[in-house]
Formats: C-alpha cells, structure tokens, sequence
C-alpha cells in the first residue's frame, strides 16, 4: 500500500505541474499577461516530463494510470485556481476516471 500511496502522490504533482505549465501559457496567450509567463510555463513542464520519468512501472501502462489522476487534478484546479465549481457530472466523470486507473494499478502481477 506504501508504494501505492507513493504512486498518488507522484501523479498529483506530476499534474499540477502539468497544469501549472499549461496555464501560465494559457494566461499569456488567451489572457494577455507577460509573455515571462513563459518562464515559470517551461519550467514546470520540464518538471512535468522528468517527474513521469520517475515511475518504474511501463510508460503506457504509468501514462494510462496518471490520466486519471490528471483528470481529478484539473477539476479541483478548475474550482480552486479559476473559481469555477464542479458540477455533478464532472464529480462523476472523475470517478469513473479513478475507477479506471485502480483497474490498471491493482491489476494482478503478469
């Protein structure tokens, strides 16, 4: 359970650095904020792209798992960054995206 807990942990932050990274770019492009944005955009990503490089399980199978993570990610960005609160369908898309990625961690060792 250790390493599972582990595994959550890596895929949260490996998301809000993703998302952190996109947005900084979202704000300089579609917002008309500094294009220094940039800076902290490219940094980010790049902590994006090494923190998946952490993951000793396959790439496919480990991009597959954090997509979902990815997902419940972007939505409490969505509510706590933007001030947009989730509605039910995306509280239930979310759980089906968990649900999915407990499918592909738990799977028996093969």
């Amino acid at each position: 359970m250790r390493g599972l807990a582990f595994a959550a942990g890596l895929f949260t932050v490996t998301a809000i650095a993703e998302i952190a990274g996109c947005y900084f770019v979202y704000l300089w492009l579609r917002q008309g904020k500094s294009a220094w944005l940039l800076v902290p955009a490219a940094a980010c990503l790049a902590l994006f792209a090494y923190l998946l490089t952490l993951y000793p399980a396959a790439a496919g199978r480990t991009y597959a798992a954090y997509g979902a993570v990815y997902i419940a990610i972007a939505i409490a960005w969505l509510w706590t960054i933007e001030g947009i609160r989730p509605t039910v369908w995306d509280a239930a898309g979310v759980a089906v995206a968990l649900a999915g990625t407990a499918i592909i961690v738990l799977q028996p060792p093969g």
